[in-house]
C-alpha cells in the first residue's frame, strides 16, 4: 500500500441536520481512534483457567481528535455553539482510499492557543454517541 498524504484526512459537520456535510476547519493533525470493552466470562470451570471473554459483548466506542485552524468565522460559530450546548450532531471523517466513518459525536474537548506573531490554533476532541457505519472507499 502506497503512503498516503495525511491533509486528505477531512473531518465534516452536518450543519443542517439534513444530511449535507461540509468540512469545518482545517485540520493540521488528525486522529481516530477505536476502542472495545471485554467483557469476561471466566468462571471455575474455564478450561485450564484461561480468561474466556464473551463474544460480541461489552462497549464500542470511537475518538477523534484533531488541531489545526478554523477555516472561516462560521466553522467557528458553529463549532462553539455546538460545544456550549452540548448538542450531538453527526459527522464524518473521510479517510483517503480507505473510506468513511459517519455517525453521531459529541465535542468533549475545544481548547484555543495562539504566539504572539502567529495564527489561532485550536483542539477538538470528539466521542461517539451512539451506533457509527463504515463506508469503504
Amino acid at each position: 500500500m502506497a503512503a498516503q498524504s495525511g491533509r486528505d484526512m477531512l473531518l465534516k459537520l452536518d450543519e443542517t441536520g439534513a444530511g449535507s456535510f461540509v468540512t469545518v476547519a482545517g485540520l493540521r493533525t488528525k486522529r481516530l481512534a477505536f476502542n472495545a470493552q471485554s467483557v469476561d466470562v471466566t468462571d471455575a470451570e474455564s478450561a485450564g483457567r484461561w480468561r474466556e471473554l464473551l463474544s460480541g459483548g461489552g462497549v464500542r466506542r470511537a475518538s477523534v481528535s484533531g488541531s489545526g485552524i478554523f477555516k472561516d468565522q462560521a466553522s467557528d460559530a458553529a463549532i462553539r455553539s455546538i460545544f456550549f450546548s452540548g448538542e450531538v450532531r453527526n459527522w464524518q471523517l473521510v479517510l483517503p482510499d480507505f473510506g468513511t466513518v459517519a455517525g453521531p459525536f459529541q465535542i468533549t474537548a475545544l481548547e484555543f492557543s495562539a504566539d504572539h506573531a502567529g495564527e489561532v490554533r485550536f483542539e477538538l476532541g470528539l466521542e461517539s454517541a451512539g451506533a457509527l457505519s463504515f463506508t469503504g472507499a
